[in-house]
Formats: structure tokens, sequence, C-alpha cells
């Protein structure tokens, strides 16, 4: 349904032929929309604001039926009518549990997010849960805006990283899982064969052998490519199991073999034109465009991965004619990212204008920083079992919602806080129950409809009348919270920022909680009011969690 937000910009727009306007939630004792636009617009006019914003609000009343009051020195409060609480509440009984459009902000548009992007051969860390967290819920929430996403993951099957891992194999060969074993001893071990490589590669012998490596799984030697299929196969393997379980699918994988060779005709072609050779290799002069220099064809004449970057893009594209290409990386290829797309911007300008680079922060721990390659990896993997450790240990939690629970109190703690932030990531404020935390939203949920089971309405309630001035204040400001959902979605999706989902959940979590405590749902005299309020909570803490990638359980 139509927002009351959008019914008053609409109004406003007619009223004044205004181009725009600004609409925000004030504090509740001064209304629920204010607007500054009388203030925007008597500069242009050189009038007196207060006046102008008087005038306005009176159109508002008698033309649209919108109370509103000018206040000083020229803001306009709205409140939301009765009539649109009801019709929000009536909607919301009718509506049967789907995910359907909530907005329409990129209806008609053809979206690709790239995220995630773990390396086979690497481990899957943490580092990959967040961006794996981010990148869902923006396509989720793009999705619910009417657009058309399709969900991509680029790894780094070839490189220098592949090379040491290999070496590392060969080395550990003793060691090496059979066929039989888990996807999880089978990781670990690929991710301590890398370790391996990663510590011997500053010797000038083994440097020589493992460069050596990195040529011939370029040539595809038959010497090497046992070794490389199997690894590659078993870390595919590995992260589409961890991929379930974060409740990803992707409807394409992108390789760096495929798109360096790509990138490597691109950049040949355009040298001298964009790139310039220097010292046997080809490099991009970022300095000519106050960014740094960078090299995209090494001496050994091998794509570079700022190459294979630049192959990726007309790949997407021509499986996928996207409208708009969004890529979520870590923000420490923030200014490598910058190079790329200037030299994108110069070759293919349609295409380097249709892409977004959004970066996320890193994950620390109470210990710092991780590293691959030293072993010393927090792995995802690890840490959802962590957190299923603490659950345990903390509640009594049902074997059947000990995943949902974990993985949402992995993303949501991940989510929370602006994407571009570093995180000091706790397994303790995970799973807090007493704080703004997935489980804390989760069960929320699940005591909305312990209620309404305890009730029997079984979503017909029949009577929906009210008198919005003699509400208890608690019950008006749970509505209040649920008309807010959708400007809410839409604010999400167009500032690609799922923090803003989570600090709206934890506000109408926190505004159920609180209407629970004080006052009795059902054998009260308002029992079918209250309970209307129940069941919508109940199914927009649900929607909410779902734009998430966070499953909702009916009970904790």
């Amino acid at each position: 349904m139509s927002t009351f937000r959008k019914h008053l910009e609409k109004s406003l727009l007619t009223i004044t032929d205004a181009s725009s306007v600004e609409i925000g939630m004030p504090d509740p004792t001064r209304g629920d929309y204010a607007t500054n636009i009388a203030l925007e617009l008597a500069q242009k006019l050189k009038t007196d604001p207060m006046r102008l914003a008087q005038d306005i609000a009176s159109q508002l009343l008698n033309k649209f039926a919108i109370n509103s009051e000018a206040v000083e020195p020229g803001f306009i409060n709205v409140k939301i009518p009765s009539d649109f609480y009801s019709s929000l509440l009536s909607n919301l009984l009718i509506d049967v549990e789907k995910t359907e459009m909530i907005g329409q902000s990129h209806k008609g548009k053809t979206v690709v997010v790239e995220y995630t992007d773990p390396n086979p051969f690497k481990e899957f860390h943490i580092g990959h849960l967040y961006s794996n967290s981010v990148g869902e819920a923006i396509s989720r929430l793009l999705e619910s805006q009417g657009a058309r996403v399709f969900r991509l993951c680029y790894q780094g099957d070839v490189g220098v990283h592949v090379a040491k891992a290999i070496f590392g194999m060969m080395k550990l060969n003793s060691q090496m899982p059979d066929e039989n074993d888990g996807l999880s001893e089978k990781a670990k071990f690929l991710g301590k064969a890398y370790a391996e490589g990663d510590k011997v590669y500053e010797s000038e012998s083994s440097k020589k052998e493992i460069d050596e490596l990195n040529k011939k799984i370029y040539e595809k030697d038959k010497e090497v490519l046992p070794l490389y299929e199997k690894g590659k196969k078993w870390s595919l393997q590995y992260f589409d199991y961890l991929y379930k379980k974060l409740g990803t699918k992707f409807d394409k994988l992108y390789f760096e073999s495929e798109a360096g060779e790509h990138g490597l005709k691109i950049v040949r072609q355009n040298t001298p034109k964009v790139f310039r050779q220097d010292q046997g290799a080809i490099i991009f002069k970022g300095e000519d465009y106050g960014l740094h220099t960078r090299v995209f064809v090494n001496f050994q004449g091998l794509p570079t991965y700022e190459a294979k970057e630049l192959g990726l893009a007309p790949l997407k594209y021509k499986d996928f004619p996207y409208d708009l290409s969004i890529i979520i990386t870590g923000n420490e290829i923030n200014e490598y990212f910058k190079v790329l797309l200037k030299a994108l911007s110069l070759i293919k300008p349609d295409l380097a204008s249709k892409t977004v680079h959004i970066s996320h922060g890193m994950v620390r721990l109470t210990s710092g920083k991780m590293s691959s390659r030293t072993g010393d990896v927090v792995t995802a993997e690890q840490v959802l079992n962590d957190i299923e450790s603490k659950l345990k240990e903390k509640f009594n939690v049902s074997s059947k919602n000990l995943e949902a629970i974990s993985v949402g109190s992995a993303k949501y703690a991940l989510l929370k806080s602006g994407v571009g932030k570093d995180i000091v990531f706790s397994i303790e404020e995970s799973v807090s129950l007493n704080g703004n935390s997935g489980p804390y939203i989760q069960y929320t949920y699940a005591r909305t409809q312990s209620v309404l089971a305890k009730s029997k309405i079984k979503n017909k309630i029949s009577n929906l009348k009210f008198n919005l001035d003699s509400l208890e204040k608690e019950e008006r400001e749970l509505l209040r919270k649920l008309a807010y959902f959708e400007d809410y979605a839409e604010m999400a999706s167009k500032n690609y920022s799922p923090n803003t989902i989570c600090t709206y959940l934890f506000e109408l979590a926190s505004s159920f909680n609180l209407f629970y405590e004080k006052h009795k749902i059902i054998g009260s005299k308002d029992q079918e009011f209250r309970l209307a309020l129940t069941l919508g909570t109940g199914k927009i803490l649900k929607k909410g969690l779902h734009l998430l990638g966070i499953e909702a359980p009916a009970r904790m």
C-alpha cells in the first residue's frame, strides 16, 4: 500500500509547485512527519517563511484533509489521520505471508549485485560472512522496491595465492584429506596449505618455484592440473554448503581465469590509448587523474587483478544487461577501485556510469585483525559454531531453530552498524536478549506469535474501529512505528543501508515489548484492536527480518 508520506509528498508538490520536498520523522510530540518546504521556498520567493508555512498548512487541510500545523520559524508538522491507521491495520490483517513488493523506488530496473567473492584455496572467513550479509540484504532491499536482481559472485581461481596453495598441498601431501572426509576438514586443509605456501614465498628458491607454478596453472599444465581441480572443487563445494546455511543462492559464479582473458584483451586493445608499456609491464598512469598507478599486465604477460576486474564488467553486462551494477568489497581496496573505475570510464563509459562500488569496513575481534597469511583466520563456520555454543549455554533453544537464530545473531551484529564502518564483533553481544541484537528481534516476533496462538484468532479480526485520541500512549506509538515501515524500507534501499532496517526493527520491537508489558491484550475490552496491533507487528517484524536475510522462527 502507498505510505502516508507519499500522499503528503504528492500533496505538498501540488500545492507549492516545488521540484522536490524533504520530509522527516520528528519527535512524536511534534507530529508524525515534518517538512521545511516553507523555509526552502521563502528564500527563493523572498517572503516570510512562517506566513508561507501557515498558508501551506491551511491548503493541506482544505484540499487534502491533512491535519498540519505551522511552527516557528517555518516548519510544518503533520499528523497521520485515524483512517490511514485503520487502513494500514486492515491491510496487514488480510496480508498473506509473502514477500511482495514493498515500494517502487527501483521498479523496472535490472540490477546485478556482486558480493562475498571468496577465493578458492583460501578459507571463508568472517570478512566474507560480512560481505555476504551486506550483499544479500541489499539484494533483498532492491527486490522489495521492484528491481529484478541477479546475485553474482566473483572468485580468484588463478593467481599467486592459488600457486601458494598448490605448493602447500604438495608439501603437506601426507596430511591431505580423503575424498570421503567432510567439507570442513577439506577447507581447513586448503587454508593450511595456503598459509604454508605464503610462509615460504619470501625465500628466493621457494618464490621462484611458486611463480613457476603460477605460470603452469595459467597454462593448465598437466603436472599441476589434478591438484588444482581437486582444490577448486573442494572449495566450491564448501562455499555452497555455507551459502545454503546463510540463505544465499547465486545466479552465476564468475572466475578470474575467465575474466582474465577478456581483461588482457581489453588492455592490449587500449594500449597506448589508455594504458602504456613500462619496463615490460602494462600500466595505467593513475597520477594523470589524481590517482595512483596500477599494473594491469605484469612482466610475464599475465593479467593482474586489475585487468581481470576490467574484463569482468562487460562479461556481466553480456549475461545480465543491467541498469545498475553494485560491487561489494572490503574498504581496503577503495583506492584500487577508483583506479579501476577510471580506466573503465575511458574504455566503456556506459558501464562505468552504471557501476556503484560499496565498501564495507573490516571485522575486528578482541584479539585484533585476522590474517590468512599466518593461518590465524577466524572462519565464518567457526563464528557460527561459537554462537551456537553460546546460545545453548545461555538459553533453551530447540535444535530446530538453533541454526536460524545463530545465523540471525551473526548477520544482525554485522548489519546493525553503517556499512562503511569497521566492526568489533562480540559473540556475547550478538546473542543478547537485552539489547539491539538479532535474537531480541526474533524473540519479539515469537512473542507476537505466542499471543496470537493463545487468542486463536487465526487472523480473523472484524472490529477495527478506534478513536486515535483515546488510545494509550504505547498503542499510539506502536501504530506510528508500523506506519513507518515502508518509508524505512525505501530509505534503506536508496542508500544501500541495511542498518536502517536494523534500527527500525529494534525500535518497533522495543515499542511492542513496552506495549506488551503495560497492557493486557487477551481478555481486555480492547482485545480485537490490540490483537490487530500484535498481528501487524509480527508481520512487519517478519518482513523486516527477511529483508536482512534473517529467518523469523515462530517459537524460540
